[in-house]
């Protein structure tokens, strides 16, 4: 009644994908859990252990887009897609603070949500450092930083962001709020 051979063929694809979709899961984990670090290492003023860690998780990526490239749907794979949004947010954290410049990212392809979804994340990263230099009264780098956020809403205001990334913008435009409170509270206490 079934053709058995074709079930077998059928049953062997199925087998295969599910081995490399748990294989692009795991090494995608690996590369926010590296983002991750590298982010911390930002706010810890270690920016030469953050470029390690953004090369470790560029290589990760190449790796990963050489076996895949050819699978829409697994690069599709909800690990693969936040761990390179966790990357771009890191990545231009990182080259925010080395060339104080937010611009492509060359690297590594990333795709548009997940580019704009770390862009809006910076805002918090971006936000914290002001906080720590408000705390350390270099009051000149916050409203850098200000400027920075500033700069980001600007151009994210423009799109109009729906779904996931509409509550992203709608995070970024809360930092922008709270980095506005600091500058105020910094004019006040001048």
């Amino acid at each position: 009644m079934l053709n058995q051979k074709f079930f077998k063929k059928i049953k062997a694809e199925y087998e295969l994908y599910g081995s490399e979709r748990r294989k692009l899961i795991s090494e995608s984990n690996e590369a926010l859990a590296l983002s991750k670090q590298a982010i911390f290492a930002l706010h810890r003023d270690d920016v030469e252990r953050a470029g390690e860690l953004l090369k470790t998780i560029e290589n990760i990526f190449e790796n990963l887009e050489k076996r895949f490239e050819r699978d829409e749907e697994l690069r599709g794979e909800g690990a693969y897609r936040a761990a390179t949004e966790e990357y771009a947010e890191a990545k231009l954290f990182f080259n925010f603070l080395r060339e104080k410049k937010i611009d492509e990212i060359k690297e590594i392809k990333v795709d548009l949500d997940s580019y704009l979804g770390g862009l809006c994340d910076l805002t918090g990263e971006i936000l914290r450092k002001a906080i720590a230099s408000a705390t350390k009264r270099k009051f000149d780098e916050v409203e850098e930083f200000k400027k920075a956020i500033e700069s980001i809403m600007q151009e994210l205001i423009e799109m109009n962001l729906t779904g996931y990334l509409r509550t992203k913008y709608d995070q970024a435009k809360n930092n922008m709020r709270k980095i506005e409170e600091i500058m105020y509270d910094i004019s006040i206490r001048k």
